[in-house]
């Protein structure tokens, strides 16, 4: 283990548990509503930090397969919204990545959720019985090949924390934790085409 992933597991413990601690995916997910407010919620994330992690990183290659923000936008399509609804969803108030550095820090808390996404899509996949095809492809994130990414994603981190800033990758993954718990604790938003609402979400389990 490199010496950065050590930093952050333990330096971002404490908000990492309260994120934990603050959202019951479990009882979220037990409906179909509160699974669609979850994504809407996740929606309001995405939408704002994707498109300044890529300003930041100019790195397509790399970044472009860790877009998650379209697999939202299916998973919404496949649960009812259509897409005017799609895009009147609330964009989340966060704090963006200015340099290489914070966005790494954003990017240990996003990458990071893939690998718990594995067994939310699984538990998903039981409860309401959707899959990765057809409304969990956010949780599936990756696929096969999330364990693959996220080694990827490891040696990524380790270099540029090397060349780079480790204090700032650190702080801003902090950050990032709180203001995910922030939005997705926050009032539920309104489902602009019915069903359920409220904020949900596990973030992340990393091996």
């Amino acid at each position: 283990m490199s010496d950065i992933l050590e930093r952050l597991r333990a330096e971002t413990r404490e908000a990492h548990e309260r994120i934990e601690r603050d959202l019951a995916w479990e009882a979220r997910v037990a409906t179909l509503g509160g699974y669609r407010a979850l994504l809407a919620r996740f929606r309001g994330f995405h939408v704002v930090i994707e498109p300044a992690l890529a300003a930041v990183l100019a790195d397509d290659a790399f970044f472009d397969p860790r877009r998650r923000l379209a697999h939202l936008d299916a998973d919404l399509r496949v649960l009812g919204f259509g897409e005017t609804a799609i895009r009147e969803l609330p964009p989340a108030a966060i704090t963006l990545p200015r340099d290489r550095a914070e966005a790494f820090g954003a990017l240990y808390v996003l990458e990071g959720s893939t690998l718990g996404g594995q067994v939310i899509a699984k538990h998903i996949g039981r409860q309401l019985g959707l899959t990765a095809e057809g409304g969990c492809r956010y949780y599936a994130a990756h696929g096969r090949e999330t364990g693959t990414m996220w080694k990827a994603f490891r040696l990524r981190l380790a270099e540029e924390a090397r060349d780079g800033d480790p204090d700032a990758i650190v702080t801003f993954a902090t950050r990032t934790f709180e203001a995910m718990r922030s939005w997705l604790c926050a009032a539920p938003v309104p489902l602009l085409d019915g069903g359920g609402e409220g904020p949900v979400a596990k973030v992340s389990q990393r091996g």
